[in-house]
């Protein structure tokens, strides 16, 4: 059995994340550049020999902003029940089979940027800087007034590992061995700085700390677990994407990621 993973994709590029405008609450669509990389992002990463499976995700996470939910619609996943938002547009490509939920939560749509809303961070710095406050904005420390602070982060975003955790990776993990029935991966579509403080938080690493890595739109990142272990998370780096060798032994099971 292997061990189980979150994917994490950002949204495809807005006209606002090419101008570093920081985007929360403002419900703007993709580019038409942005959709075509998403479209691409599916074909080369999503189907039974590429690195997310269909058939192996337990649950989908979407954010409630359209440019999310477009994404991935973008993606091509296939599902029994209708998606919980009218579609924002037409799917091309052939769709890949998947019958895990698709669950649109409040708990990964965007940092609330508040004042910020819609500026750059040099904007800000010079906004501060007139307010007399420190210039040196830090989004990880100072949060944003009027939206929200670091604290608020944790608690949403601790909230959702605890039930990823608690309700689809770790019976899945728990499963005796030989047991197929169960599903571990998830799929989780959202932004850039939540997707990037979920990584975070995934690790139990301090917000205040600031990440250390990117997350560039329409890009796709990988966690999982140390051991097999529930107690041991981590951020998949090399290996991420690694086809099992069969066993001359199993001539009928599937090569697996």
């Amino acid at each position: 059995m292997s061990t189980p993973r979150v994917f994490i994709v950002r949204h495809g590029e807005t006209e606002w994340s090419l101008n570093g405008r920081h985007t929360g609450s403002t419900d703007i669509p993709l580019t038409a550049t942005g959709e075509k990389r998403v479209r691409a992002t599916g074909r080369a990463l999503i189907g039974n020999d590429r690195l997310i499976v269909p058939r192996k995700l337990a649950h989908i996470y979407v954010s409630p902003r359209k440019r999310a939910q477009r994404t991935f619609e973008l993606l091509s996943l296939g599902h029994n029940c209708p998606l919980p938002w009218k579609a924002h547009g037409e799917v091309t490509d052939e769709v890949k089979p998947c019958d895990a939920q698709v669950e649109v939560t409040e708990d990964i749509c965007e940092w609330d940027y508040g004042d910020y809303e819609g500026i750059t961070t040099p904007q800000i710095k010079e906004l501060r800087k007139k307010q007399g406050l420190d210039p040196n904005w830090d989004i990880w420390r100072d949060g944003c007034p009027g939206g929200e602070g670091p604290s608020d982060i944790n608690t949403r975003l601790d909230r959702l590992i605890k039930e990823i955790r608690d309700k689809w990776q770790g019976p899945y993990m728990s499963q005796a061995k030989g047991e197929t029935a169960a599903k571990g991966d998830v799929l989780v579509v959202a932004h850039g700085h939540i997707l990037r403080a979920f990584a975070q938080r995934w690790t139990a690493q301090s917000l205040k700390d600031g990440p250390t890595f990117l997350l560039e739109a329409g890009g796709v990142g990988t966690l999982s677990y140390e051991h097999n272990n529930i107690n041991e998370p981590a951020i998949l780096l090399g290996g991420a994407f690694v086809m099992d060798i069969l066993e001359q032994d199993e001539p009928n099971q599937e090569a697996k990621p």
